[in-house]
Order: structure tokens, then C-alpha cells, then sequence
């Protein structure tokens, strides 16, 4: 062939060089196998565009029998990289076909530089195409093969036209293989970090599933158990009693707390609420709620009462029967008071009683035989933002204070 092809001897000789050298794996393609990603389609465009204009140029350049060599096998080689396009994209094997395209090629840019052009395809294909080390040593064949060719250009006496596409190409392999690395490394992160996201998920579900539990115990402590246990309560004394008028009278008590209980116990089933206490204004509320187990409660508001948030109405609702329930069972008081108050920024909840007292510190930690009140209150109050404390002490009567937020304060 005669040497008048010309070919610039480091655009396309340094981009296949990228592949001739470094030992990483090949980077994952960009979109998923059987869909044509947009880069593998530029790639392939690229490689019709420029093996077109080769060939083009070089039938300007050359006399036809110089043609059919060069033609014959540029067309091998554009059937050959169809053929391992496809089985790339489908995720078949074409390991030999690529080998057999290489070879193809390496012949053909031998032959005529003018298709070193194509070494941008054929390197972008032989990375996606192929794993490990065949990948690099079909890439190291296209290096060389180019550095061939256009040494064979300059008519074997230009030594840079031989020496500087592998040297920019061993610079471009480290480039290439460090972009891999940080690729594989940012697939690494995003898995961990999809996995720690995976695990916070679900300690937040396991979290809130004792959450949940905890409030629905609160919800039957306060309720259900304080009910049943208040009616218990007046069932034994009416039955010691019988058939005095005060024994009928606590029987018609318990059967009303009953029935209330029995009301109590619906609610919590749906979306547990105080049935017919949530239009009632709160002062009134929380005196009726009290006098479910306390009959002479009183009550004393100061302040000017105003509307309070579901939550906070709801837990102090809960305070005061918990409350009220505990004075009726433990405290034989003999005065029961609430005081509600309405300051600026907050609500305050306070109920006394003259009763037995205990010592806070003494009390019994929960248990199957009761212990939950306490704690339930406090953990009602806190879990809303409030202040939530006992003075007591034994003999000397009991006091339930509470003090919530109140919401844009």
C-alpha cells in the first residue's frame, strides 16, 4: 500500500492504548443487558460514522486494486463487531467473535492507518463485551496494532509514531482504571448505605411496634383494668354489706362504672377515645372522667379556659382516671380535688386527695398484679413535652401534677 495515507498519530492510537495495559475489571455497563444504553449507542454510531468516512478516504486516496483487500476486510470487520454487539447486548458469550474481530482489524490498520480511526469503537466494545483479563489483552492487540500501523506511516523511521500511542496509552489505562475503581467504590457506598437504610427501617418499625404496645397497655391500664377493678372493689363491699341500703347503693354504682367500662372498652376499639367527653369542654370533662371513681370530686379552674390539642386533652383525660381510679382503691380519701389551670404557654393539671399517702420511691415496680399507673401517667405527660410529678408521703394525702404545653405557644 502506498505510504501517502495519513492518519494524526496520537488521537486514535492513544484512546485504544487505554486498554493495553492495568489489571482492573471491566467497568459495569452503564444501563442494564437488553436495553441499548446511551452510550453504547453513541459508540456504535461512532464506529459507522468513522469506518464510512475511512473508507471513503481511503478509495479517494488508492487505486482500485488496492481496494478489495482493504474493502473485504473492512466489511469482515463491520459484520464481526455487529455480530459481538449483539451478543453483548443480549449477555451472550462472544468471546471468540471479538477475538476474531481483533484479528480482522489488526490486519486491516496494518494494511491502511486510515481505519486507526475506529480503534475508539472497537476498545469501548472490547471492555463492555468481555470480563478480566481477555479484555486487556484483546485491547493490547488493537494498541499495538495501531502503534503498527502508524509506524509503518512514517515508513518505519518516525520511532514516536511507534513509542508515543503506548506511552499515552499506559496514561490513560491508570486514568481509566482509577474512574473505574471510584465507580466501583461509589456502588460499594450507595449498597452499604442502602443497606444501613434497609436496617433503619426496620429497627424503626421494631421501635414503634413497642411503642404502639406500650400506649395500648396505658390505654387498657387507664380504662379496662381501672374499671374492673373499682367495680371489683364495690361488688366486695356491697356483698359484705347485704342487703343494706349502702350495699345497694354501691351495687348501683359498680353496675353504672360497669357500664361505663363496658363503654370505655368499645372506645378503645375504635380509635381509642373518651366516649361522650370529647365536645365537653375540658375542666368539665376532666371533672366527669374523675367522678367515674369519685362521686364527691370537686373542681377549681383558673385561668381562662381555652381549646387544648386532641393529644394533650386526651392525656389528661387519662391522668385524672388513672389518678382518681388509684385514690378510690388505695387512698380511703375523704376530699378529692382538681385544679385546672390555663397559663400562657401551658396547662396545668393538679388533683389532690386527703387519703393514706405513700412514698413514690417505695413504689412497686410494674407486675401481672398492677404497678402500671405511675408510670404510665409520667410516660403519657413526657412523651408530649410535660412535667409530670407526685408529692406524697405516708398519711399525709396524695398530689397528681401534670403540666403540658400548649401548641404555638
Amino acid at each position: 500500500m502506498p505510504a501517502k495515507d495519513s492518519t494524526p498519530a496520537t488521537g486514535p492510537a492513544a484512546a485504544v492504548a487505554a486498554g493495553g495495559a492495568g489489571g482492573a475489571s471491566r467497568p459495569v455497563p452503564p444501563t442494564p443487558k437488553g436495553r441499548l444504553g446511551s452510550i453504547e449507542a453513541a459508540v456504535h454510531l461512532g464506529f459507522a460514522v468513522l469506518l464510512v468516512a475511512s473508507v471513503v478516504r481511503y478509495v479517494m486516496r488508492h487505486s482500485p486494486s488496492d481496494n478489495v483487500l482493504v474493502l473485504g476486510l473492512a466489511a469482515a470487520a463491520c459484520l464481526l463487531y455487529a455480530v459481538v454487539a449483539l451478543l453483548s447486548l443480549r449477555d451472550r458469550h462472544s468471546a471468540p467473535w471479538m477475538v476474531a474481530l481483533v484479528a480482522v482489524w489488526a490486519v486491516l490498520v496494518v494494511a491502511a492507518p486510515s481505519f486507526a480511526w475506529c480503534s475508539f469503537a472497537l476498545f469501548f466494545l472490547c471492555r463492555s463485551a468481555l470480563r478480566g483479563a481477555a479484555s486487556y489483552v484483546l485491547a493490547g492487540g488493537i494498541t499495538l496494532a495501531t502503534a503498527a500501523g502508524l509506524f509503518r506511516l512514517g515508513n518505519g523511521t518516525d520511532l514516536a509514531m511507534l513509542l508515543g500511542p503506548v506511552a499515552v496509552g499506559v496514561m490513560l489505562t491508570l486514568i481509566y482504571d482509577r474512574i473505574q475503581h471510584d465507580a466501583e467504590e461509589q456502588r460499594r457506598l450507595h449498597a452499604e448505605v442502602t443497606q444501613a437504610q434497609g436496617q433503619l427501617a426496620a429497627s424503626e418499625r421494631r421501635a414503634g411496634t413497642i411503642a404502639e404496645r406500650e400506649r395500648v397497655s396505658r390505654e387498657i391500664h387507664d380504662t379496662v383494668t381501672q374499671g374492673l377493678a373499682s367495680s371489683l372493689l364495690l361488688l366486695e363491699a356491697a356483698g359484705r354489706g347485704w342487703p343494706s341500703g349502702a350495699a345497694q347503693q354501691d351495687l348501683h354504682q359498680a353496675t353504672s362504672l360497669l357500664r361505663t367500662n363496658l363503654a370505655e372498652t368499645r372506645s378503645l376499639v375504635h380509635e381509642l377515645a373518651s366516649p361522650g367527653l370529647e365536645s365537653t369542654p375540658l375542666p368539665e370533662a376532666l371533672l366527669l372522667a374523675a367522678r367515674q371513681y369519685l362521686p364527691e370530686a370537686t373542681l377549681v379552674v383558673t385561668g381562662a379556659p381555652r381549646q387544648v390539642s386532641p393529644d394533650i386533652r386526651h392525656a389528661l383525660l387519662r391522668v385524672v382516671q388513672s389518678a382518681a381510679s388509684n385514690t378510690a382503691l388505695h387512698a380511703a380519701a375523704s376530699v378529692a380535688a382538681l385544679t385546672v389551670g390555663f397559663l400562657p404557654d401551658a396547662v396545668t393539671l393538679d388533683i389532690y386527695d386527703d387519703g393514706a399517702g405513700f412514698d413514690p420511691a417505695a413504689a412497686a415496680p410494674p407486675s401481672t398484679a398492677g404497678g402500671y399507673g405511675l408510670r404510665a401517667m409520667r410516660q403519657r405527660v413526657e412523651q408530649l413535652g410535660g412535667i409530670f410529678s407526685i408529692q406524697s408521703a405516708p398519711g399525709e394525702g396524695t398530689i397528681v401534677a401534670a403540666q403540658l404545653p400548649l401548641e404555638g405557644a
